[in-house]
């Protein structure tokens, strides 16, 4: 925490709009009635449902989900504890995990909830999921009530993580529409949803687990500047917010920072630039891995974390960082000295506008970030400046999603990432037919790592695994390697917060600045 300057702001038509829907509907943003308002981008709301098979709860980067249960859930430091489940284990060749759950769970319609739901849920995710990757898991089935195996088409060590965030559905009322009203066994039911405005959330009475202490959870979809007002206007309790507003002093409110593995960084092509159906892959300049890891060192990350983020942020070295998988060999000290010794030696001789020069091409890229995104634009401005001063001319430009895919094989884009599991590190560098998928770049023994990794029946032992892959003394991912991402800083989740709320301490937040922040509103209160 800490204070900031008073400021005001004019209240839109917009803003008051949703102030007149959050009365109508009841909210009651103080404490009464033991309820809590809380805001969330937009972008959060799931548009295809509250169903685990279209992005509510089971997709890569988001939460463990408030309807539903989980098999099991992580825990601060990123273990695995139970939840529905009471005992798992995994065959010695990694292809059956057999999980045993609780019998005393019913769903919200009194229904009991069975092995049979549970194989049901995942064999629908196996066959529809828009979010996840489910083709490792060739069949869910159901022993008995209280048993469950998972029959695998492939060893895959991680699968508890995957067992945290698929809430489970009752296969005798799931159908199509199952994501506009769903009925689970969660900590809480949902009881009403205006679309595009808000969700309101009552606490399940009859949660088999510690009895909820919120009763009454209501989600406002808004931009960050309507939650900033919604908060000074005293309407809501929590309002997520950016470093651009982190300044404000809001009476009545604190600033609340969350520590977040939600990252930013860049890609650098590894590979000559070659064309293939239309789409270049592979750029000149950056094939140099030294140039790559002369960039690396020419990024001072606490200047960014200072100027754009305003101080909310921690240095990025990986896509990983803080994760019980993450190799601290990925450090980097900034080091312009250092940095410009690489570029001479490589060849990049300093032209007289500034700018390096090898064999008459001039040492320059192209940094794209997403249309609309201040921060990534900020981000890649600071990057564009600081690279200047190592001679490297960089041009910014702002992209629409539907083309960046393609650009980022042979350009570098700002990326978001950032999850609670290893598949972060292996859907960025591992190959697939001969290169990774977002960006050239290939390595055999860092392949061989993350494939060794899947394949082993013990989650712990798989994170010495995730190590080698980013380093294992000779080659790997980091500044002494190929170095394919250049990782800039991860950015603190900031809210306000209504004095007298405890909001309860929270787990590294994953990418997106949406649901996390009320994983563990059962245990909120009000002092």
């Amino acid at each position: 925490m800490r204070r900031r300057r008073r400021t005001n702001l004019l209240f839109t038509a917009a803003v008051a709009a949703i102030f007149l829907m959050a009365g109508s509907a009841g909210v009651l943003a103080n404490g009464e009635d033991n309820s809590v308002v809380v805001t969330m981008p937009a972008t959060s709301e799931p548009q295809s449902g509250f169903d685990p098979a279209y992005g509510w709860g089971a997709g890569e980067h988001v939460h463990e989900p408030l309807i539903q249960s989980t098999l099991v859930r992580t825990t601060k430091e990123l273990g695995i504890e139970n939840d529905l489940a009471t005992d798992y284990s995994c065959s010695e060749d990694g292809l059956v995990w057999t999980v045993t759950i609780r019998e005393d769970v019913k769903f919200t319609d009194g229904e009991p909830l069975t092995a049979q739901d549970v194989a049901f849920t995942y064999n629908n995710c196996r066959d529809n999921s828009s979010v996840n990757d489910f083709t490792m898991l060739k069949e869910a089935v159901a022993v008995d009530d209280t048993t469950v195996e998972f029959h695998m088409n492939t060893p895959y060590s991680i699968w508890p993580y995957t067992m945290a965030i698929v809430g489970i559905v009752p296969e005798h009322a799931y159908d199509e529409n199952y994501g506009q009203n769903p009925i689970g066994s969660g900590r809480y039911i949902m009881k009403q949803w205006d679309k595009g405005q808000q969700v309101i959330f009552e606490k399940n009475p009859d949660y088999y687990g510690e009895e909820p202490k919120m009763d009454k959870v209501t989600v406002l979809f808004m931009e960050e500047d309507a939650a900033l007002a919604a908060a000074m206007a005293g309407q809501v309790d929590v309002a997520h917010t950016a470093a651009a507003y982190s300044d404000q002093v809001i009476d009545g409110y604190e600033l609340l920072n969350v520590a977040t593995v939600d990252n930013r960084g860049f890609n650098l092509p590894c590979t000559e630039p070659e064309e293939v159906d239309g789409v270049i892959y592979g750029n000149a300049f950056t094939s140099d891995v030294n140039v790559r890891r002369a960039i690396n060192l020419a990024i001072d990350r606490q200047e960014m974390i200072d100027h754009v983020l305003n101080g909310y942020g921690t240095a990025a070295y990986s896509v990983c960082d803080k994760m019980p998988w993450y190799n601290a060999a990925a450090v980097t000290e900034y080091n312009l000295d250092e940095a410009k010794k690489l570029m001479e030696e490589a060849g990049w001789e300093e032209g007289e506008d500034g700018i390096r020069e090898k064999d008459g091409q001039r040492a320059e890229l192209t940094l794209m970030f997403s249309n609309g995104d201040s921060v990534r634009q900020a981000l890649a401005e600071d990057s564009a400046n600081q690279l200047r001063e190592l001679g490297i001319d960089v041009t910014t430009e702002g992209v629409g999603w539907d083309t960046a895919y393609d650009r980022a094989q042979s350009d570098a884009l700002i990326w978001g990432w950032g999850a609670h599991t290893p598949m972060e590190l292996y859907n960025i560098y591992h190959t697939i037919d001969g290169s990774a998928e977002l960006s050239p770049y290939a390595n055999e023994t860092v392949d061989k790592y993350m494939d060794e990794a899947l394949q082993t029946s013990d989650l712990e032992e798989s994170y010495e695994l995730w190590k080698k892959a980013q380093w294992d003394g000779s080659t790997g991912t980091v500044q002494e390697g190929d170095i394919p991402w250049i990782w800039l800083c991860n950015i603190d989740h900031l809210y306000f917060v209504r004095d007298g709320l405890k909001v309860a301490d929270q787990k590294i937040h994953p990418h997106g600045h949406g649901w996390s922040i009320v994983n563990n509103v059962d245990e909120w209160e009000w002092e």
